[in-house]
């Protein structure tokens, strides 16, 4: 059952000035193709850019972008982030976080912990892949991990358990 509050709409900012939105629709029509670990060719309007992602928070939604050389610090919030921030929830949240779930469907490129590891907040903990990107999912808090509830290769749905602390 769908919330008729929120839409399927990503909030995207470039730098301090530009402000869009971007639906799932218009995300997966894109003429995007993987070139390289952190790289894609995109063709919009018969202009051809060269993007590569050049670090990234997943945690935060925080991108730093190049495109065609030029340097863009970006953010992107789904409907769910719009609406926590919204409702007053967003500050100190993570602290408090006891697993993590698939923000999003994809797959599983790779597993960078283990079960019993100590970590602090901002490792990284996992690689999805996810709407033609990797995403580095980092840990939201220090602790240790009590379990690794998914394997590399494997389709995660949205919100399925990823990792659990202990």
């Amino acid at each position: 059952m769908e919330n008729s509050n929120m839409d399927d709409s990503y909030s995207v900012k470039v730098g301090e000035d530009f402000d869009f939105k971007l639906s799932k629709d218009t995300i997966s029509s894109l003429d995007l193709i993987k070139t390289g670990e952190n790289s894609y060719h995109l063709l919009k309007n018969g202009i051809s850019y060269h993007l590569k992602i050049l670090d990234s928070d997943f945690n935060r939604g925080t991108y730093t972008l190049s495109v065609n050389g030029t340097e863009f610090e970006t953010s992107i919030q789904t409907p769910l982030d719009d609406l926590i921030q919204k409702m007053g929830f967003a500050v100190n949240a993570g602290k408090n976080i006891d697993s993590i779930s698939a923000p999003m469907p994809g797959l599983i490129l790779d597993i960078l912990v283990e079960e019993g590891q100590e970590v602090n907040e901002e490792d990284q903990l996992l690689i999805l892949e996810a709407m033609k990107m990797e995403n580095i999912i980092t840990s939201p808090r220090s602790g240790v991990i009590k379990t690794v509830s998914v394997s590399k290769g494997e389709a995660v749905d949205k919100k399925q358990l990823l990792i659990e602390f202990q």
